[in-house]
């Protein structure tokens, strides 16, 4: 009963000092996906998911992290909202969050344009692709912040830069400011704009998640994205910190009663 007892609170302790990471699965990594319908409309913002070698080529790649965002999210799974498939081009994009339109769609890789579907991904990485909205002047463009995350306390001021892909007269890359873009918050405008550089000085009033995005009256943005997580300083204590409490009071509860099982062994020998 003893070593029964002593056993499990060994166990309790590995888990208080490790976390979930003790059952982590090396052949999976965590990518954030972010997919904009053909309304330009986010479907989903910079969304955790876990990204295992759906497709079996022996790497965990874009079309990876984009199948395992439509068999999480999307109602009906991955059959029923994305597919990739092999053409003159390459692995193709060609349906995603269940829209079908010959093919025009976009996709980035921490912001910078990849080479194909088939790049591999690491740990942390975000992966945000869009079905175009104007399948006619093909002006769809993809912007973003230059931060996908912020923590702020409600009230507090911060700076976000939008900017733009685009090209140069010789078709080369080049990065963009985004001028007079209106930020959104959770899908509603606001009144701050961005200025000539593409900055923005903003505040958050509501405690929670926040996701920031921006319109354009000039330019068809493929709507960039920023989760900020809100909080007030008045109240310190959180969910956060509860569970963090919860798990260090394990913590010391199983150390404790090791000590105890440790003194009675000891107190028998003699």
């Amino acid at each position: 009963m003893k070593r029964t007892l002593a056993s499990f609170l060994v166990l309790l302790f590995v888990f208080c000092m490790f976390g979930t990471a003790v059952f982590a699965d090396d052949s999976t990594v965590t990518a954030y996906v972010t997919i904009s319908d053909d309304t330009g409309t986010l479907v989903l913002a910079r969304k955790a998911v876990r990204v295992s070698d759906a497709d079996g080529d022996g790497a965990i790649t874009i079309s990876d992290a984009l199948f395992a965002a439509h068999e999480a999210k999307f109602v009906g799974g991955a059959a029923a909202g994305y597919c990739a498939e092999k053409t003159a081009y390459g692995l193709s994009l060609a349906k995603l969050w269940g829209i079908e339109n010959g093919g025009s769609y976009g996709y980035y890789v921490n912001n910078a344009s990849p080479q194909s579907l088939l790049d591999p991904i690491q740990q942390g990485d975000h992966i945000s692709a869009y079905a175009y909205s104007d399948l006619i002047a093909w002006s769809d463009t993809f912007s973003y912040f230059d931060a996908d995350t912020a923590s702020v306390a409600v009230g507090e001021s911060f700076t976000l830069t939008l900017s733009a892909a685009g090209y140069d007269a010789a078709w080369n890359p080049v990065v963009l400011p985004v001028s007079g873009a209106v930020i959104t918050v959770n899908g509603e405008a606001t009144e701050f704009v961005t200025d000539a550089a593409g900055k923005v000085i903003l505040t958050l009033d509501t405690v929670g998640t926040a996701v920031i995005s921006a319109t354009s009256e000039t330019m068809t943005l493929v709507p960039p994205v920023c989760v900020a997580s809100v909080t007030d300083p008045d109240i310190p204590y959180t969910a956060d910190t509860a569970n963090t409490t919860l798990s260090a009071a394990l913590c010391l509860l199983s150390l404790a009663g090791l000590a105890v099982l440790g003194v009675k062994r000891n107190n028998y020998e003699k």
